[in-house]
């Protein structure tokens, strides 16, 4: 057979599986109407692993596999079917609900804010681009950050959270399986790391430079360019590598840190735009105690925490798939004291005011044991 007519033969295929499919889905609701009159839940985890089971066993050995994943995907889609037909809103979504209805119109152009590290600091610039009059308070360290705001210390509090070139903070993704909080808003900041010393202080005199992680790993091919003999000495900010080089005693240190730092703490630039990209962004989170969710939120985080067996994930990634919501991040880290357990944190592209999402918010409540919403917000560019 040529290829033309192999496709024909396919679409006579297709014909009579869209017909099956539409007979499936008109007993998937009638199923659902049943359940609903028996109160049982969506989800029949036996059931479905049976069928899987006998799928799988009534095929070849070559497309078992297939088989098993298309029809996983099928339950999925029978599943947020009856979801759809018998909406029974969960407590998340009046609670996002009210949230909607009671934040402002408008984000607040005023607020105490928490930073991390001193004036000049990344977080501080992110800040300012964030908030018109910011009142600052800066703490030594990210868990700081997320206590002031648990604690009702702060109204808001500004971390970083991933980066172009060095990818996450880690410690920060740590932290959020914690702390209770709520993202409000996001920012990406342009990042042009320089390299700052004493007034007077030649690059040929450097032989140690401080700054925090992130950006020493961001300035990898400049700092190795400069050879072994330049010491490179980690510190908690890039800020506060600045000030250290300002009050130390020595000629021969140097800090990585923004251009900011020249007038704040008297320095002089040595190098500029040392990173090794020149797209290098870092986003930032701005978080609060409680749940706000200003208009035009078009963004939403969420963290599930997941069991080690096959399927676990998938389960959550096809329920994305089959509402059509466009997942941007995916970050795993182990949950600590849990042998083999993981948190997921998704950033997902959606309008707090779609169908996709209200569904979203009702089907995960349901299919996750461990279920966190962060927020829905909106990124300032």
């Amino acid at each position: 057979m040529t290829l033309e007519e192999l496709r024909k033969e396919i679409d006579v295929v297709d014909d009579v599986l869209l017909k099956a499919f539409q007979e499936r889905m008109s007993l998937v609701a009638q199923v659902s109407q049943a359940k609903q009159a028996s109160d049982l839940p969506v989800l029949d985890v036996s059931r479905e692993r049976t069928k899987l089971e006998d799928v799988s066993g009534k095929l070849p050995p070559e497309l078992q596999q297939y088989g098993y994943f298309l029809w996983s995907m099928l339950f999925e889609l029978s599943r947020s079917y009856q979801s759809a037909l018998n909406p029974t809103p969960s407590p998340l979504r009046r609670e996002i609900q009210e949230a909607m209805e009671n934040t402002p119109q408008l984000f607040p152009p005023r607020a105490t804010v928490a930073c991390q590290g001193v004036e000049g600091a990344y977080s501080q610039l992110a800040c300012d681009k964030l908030f018109q009059r910011p009142q600052v308070m800066y703490f030594g360290s990210f868990e700081s950050v997320f206590t002031a705001i648990e604690n009702g210390f702060c109204d808001y509090g500004v971390l970083p959270l991933e980066n172009s070139t060095a990818g996450s903070v880690n410690q920060v993704y740590d932290l959020m399986q914690d702390h209770k909080f709520k993202i409000v808003r996001s920012t990406r900041l342009k990042v042009d790391h320089n390299l700052l010393a004493k007034r007077g202080t030649k690059l040929e005199d450097i032989r140690e430079i401080f700054s925090h992680p992130q950006a020493i790993s961001q300035c990898s091919a400049f700092l190795e360019k400069l050879g072994k003999d330049v010491k490179v000495t980690p510190c908690e900010n890039t800020a506060a590598a600045a000030q250290a080089v300002a009050e130390s005693s020595r000629e021969d240190v140097a800090a990585i840190c923004s251009h900011n730092c020249i007038a704040l703490y008297a320095l002089e630039r040595l190098a500029a735009d040392i990173q090794d990209r020149g797209d290098n962004y870092t986003r930032f989170i701005c978080i609060s105690k409680k749940l706000q969710i200003f208009p035009g939120a078009d963004k939403t985080s969420l963290m599930v925490s997941l069991p080690h067996r096959p399927g676990s994930l998938y389960q959550v990634l096809a329920r994305f798939y089959a509402l059509g919501l466009n997942l941007i991040k995916l970050e795993s880290r182990v949950l600590p004291g849990r042998d083999f357990e993981f948190m997921f944190y998704f950033d997902l592209e959606t309008s707090v005011y779609s169908e996709e999402f209200i569904r979203m918010v009702d089907d995960l409540t349901t299919i996750c044991e461990d279920f966190q919403y962060l927020g829905s917000y909106s990124e300032v560019v």
